[in-house]
């Protein structure tokens, strides 16, 4: 599933080589890729206990969230994006329970707190938080219904 995403998230990221064709269907596939987030983004609150740095749930969710910031930065995806149910709830909940998350144990999901002396911590959610914010706000970009929601 992570390899999946990777190349998504490649010809995603590279809109100039892709054909309308192409577009239409990473527009559809943008329907299930935002279910799957929904469903899964729990799974990040779960990196916070030491032993779970592997779950695979959590870094499928992360790749999804990355995908989907990427997906909300090209015109063609975002106005679809932007009028699906619950999308824009479920990232700012989850960034409610993130923030919540971060000041209860040691906060892993933003960089800041990732740093013990010199070395820096390479924890899988470092910079989740930042990812949920640009989602946010891409999907409020030009749209005032969701600017009214945030």
């Amino acid at each position: 599933r992570l390899t999946l995403l990777e190349l998504m998230m490649v010809k995603v990221s590279n809109t100039n080589s892709v054909s309308s064709e192409e577009m239409n269907v990473l527009v559809r596939h943008a329907d299930f890729l935002a279910v799957c987030f929904q469903e899964k983004c729990g799974a990040v609150l779960k990196l916070t206990a030491a032993a779970d740095v592997e779950d695979e749930e959590a870094l499928v969710t992360i790749r999804l969230l990355d995908v989907l910031c990427e997906m909300t930065s090209n015109n063609g995806q975002l106005e679809h994006l932007q009028a699906f149910p619950g999308l824009l709830e479920t990232a700012v909940d989850t960034l409610r329970l993130t923030h919540l998350a971060g000041k209860q144990a040691v906060n892993i999901f933003t960089a800041t707190h990732a740093v013990t002396g010199q070395e820096e911590i390479s924890h899988p959610a470092v910079g989740f938080k930042s990812h949920l914010i640009r989602l946010i706000g891409n999907l409020c970009y030009k749209n005032k219904e969701n600017q009214d929601k945030v």
